[in-house]
This record gives structure tokens, sequence and C-alpha cells, in this order.
């Protein structure tokens, strides 16, 4: 695939986030507060990161991405359609019936998906194991593993982030999309994660700090993790809703169903970025 430098990815992204919107209100709802603010993240590893081609998304030495908190479905499944795994008309039937889009990712339904995932906390022990396996055949691809920052509060995360700092996994990089809120309410009010840099660190992880809206930062920090020794989190900083005006930093809108006039308030407000 062409790859995008940091302007288009930009504009990319919100291209998606408008896609993801109206995919949601036709769907009677969707998590659209974290899908939001993962997109700048899941739009940079899909247009310039990843090697990956959508005419052959089998292909042995593809990149891996695992979205680990899967009810982000509603951000990611547009992010595959924009990339040319499906048609982006299929949009229309997410999580309607006989639809291969649920709330969360089937990867036996959906084109390019490499894991079914909706329980929290499994997606980065799987992929530790990916990632061993990999090693194991002396295949080049990389891992990347999408966690939401109320997800690092279940043991399954620490207990794959122990393994991966054991095994070295250098082909692993976790991303988590730290945008301050939980479907409870603010994360330092539920269970709070700082010192979250330092944590990761003396678990044995390589750690790097970003604006999660930053194209040039998150490419950045893409290409120093390839080079690390070791398995790699990039923490990106981001905010709740990312790209709705009307709901930027607010964890009600964990889940949510846009109306039309929000839906053109927000296209509005997009194309002034």
């Amino acid at each position: 695939m062409e790859k995008l430098n940091a302007e288009e990815l930009g504009c990319k992204a919100n291209e998606i986030r408008l896609d993801a919107m109206v995919m949601g209100k036709q769907a009677g709802g969707g998590h659209l507060g974290g899908g939001l603010s993962s997109m700048d993240i899941m739009t940079a590893l899909y247009f310039n990161v990843m090697n990956i081609d959508p005419a052959k998304p089998d292909m042995p030495d593809r990149d891996r991405f695992i979205l680990s908190a899967g009810h982000k479905a509603v951000g990611y499944v547009p992010v595959l359609a924009e990339a040319g795994f499906f048609s982006k008309d299929l949009l229309s039937t997410f999580n309607k019936l006989d639809s291969p889009f649920g709330m969360h990712p089937d990867m036996h339904k959906i084109p390019g998906c490499e894991a079914s995932t909706g329980s929290l906390g499994h997606g980065l022990p799987i992929g530790v194991g990916m990632a061993l396996a990999l090693r194991m055949d002396k295949n080049p691809a990389r891992i990347f593993v999408l966690l939401g920052d109320g997800e690092t509060h279940e043991g399954t995360v620490w207990e794959a982030a122990m393994g991966a700092a054991q095994h070295k996994l250098d082909n692993l990089t976790a991303i988590i999309d730290y945008n301050k809120c939980s479907m409870d309410g603010p994360i330092d009010e539920v269970v709070s994660l700082e010192p979250i840099n330092d944590k990761w660190a003396s678990f044995g992880w390589n750690v790097i700090r970003v604006d999660g809206h930053n194209m040039s930062e998150l490419l950045d920090a893409f290409a120093k993790a390839a080079g690390q020794k070791g398995p790699t989190v990039i923490i990106a900083d981001t905010l709740k809703a990312k790209g709705m005006p009307f709901a930027e930093g607010d964890y009600l809108w964990h889940y949510g169903c846009p109306s039309d006039e929000q839906i053109e308030e927000t296209r509005i407000y997009l194309e002034e970025k």
C-alpha cells in the first residue's frame, strides 16, 4: 500500500471518523468515545506503518494488528474498509442481523481482522503468543496491540507484559489509548494508572510517550519502536471522542448514538481543522 505522510494521515483519520459516526448512527449506537480517540493511531498503522496487502490478507509476512479493546470496533471496521479489505458499502450493516460486523470484531467474518476480541485483557496475551510464534518461524512480521487505558486494569494485561519482557519480544508493540476515561468515569477516579510510564518500565518494557493525535509523533514512535530491543509500549495521550466537538473528553460518550445534527456539526468542525 502507498504510505501517506503525516498531513495526509490526519485528513484520512478525520474522514474515517465521520464514517464511524454515520455507521454508529445507522446501527443505533456504538462505542464512539474510544473508537474516535484511537482513530489516529489506527490510521497511522494501516496507512503508513504496517506491512499489509488487502489483496492478500493472509500473506505470511504481513504485520498483525490486534484490537484488544474490541468494543472500539466502530472505529476499527471503517479503517479496514478504507484500507480496502472489503467494500465500504457494507458499513451500513454494522451490528445488524447477518452482518459480518458486530459490536466486537470477529476474525472469522471480517477480512483483515487477526483476532476476535471484546472480553477485555486478552489482546496482549494473544499478541505475545503470536510474536513468539513468528520469532520461532523466523518470520520478520511485527505485532501491534491496541489497548484501552481502562482495559489495563485487567490482571491478564500485566501477566502478558511480564511474559513479553521475559522472552524479549522485539517484534511486539503495544499502544495504550490513554484518553483518561472509562465507562465508569475518569480513570483517576476509578483506579489511577499513574505513574503509568514507570509501571511499564518496571515490567521490562521500552516506554515511549506521545500525543496520540499528532501524526508526526506517532510515526516517529513507531519507527523508534522498530529498532528497540525487547517489547515496546507507546503510551498515546488522547482525548475521548476526539473530533466530535460536543463530546470530546466526556466519559459519558463511551457509548452513544449521534444525531444527524451532531454528525453535521462534526463534519463542519473537522473541515475547519
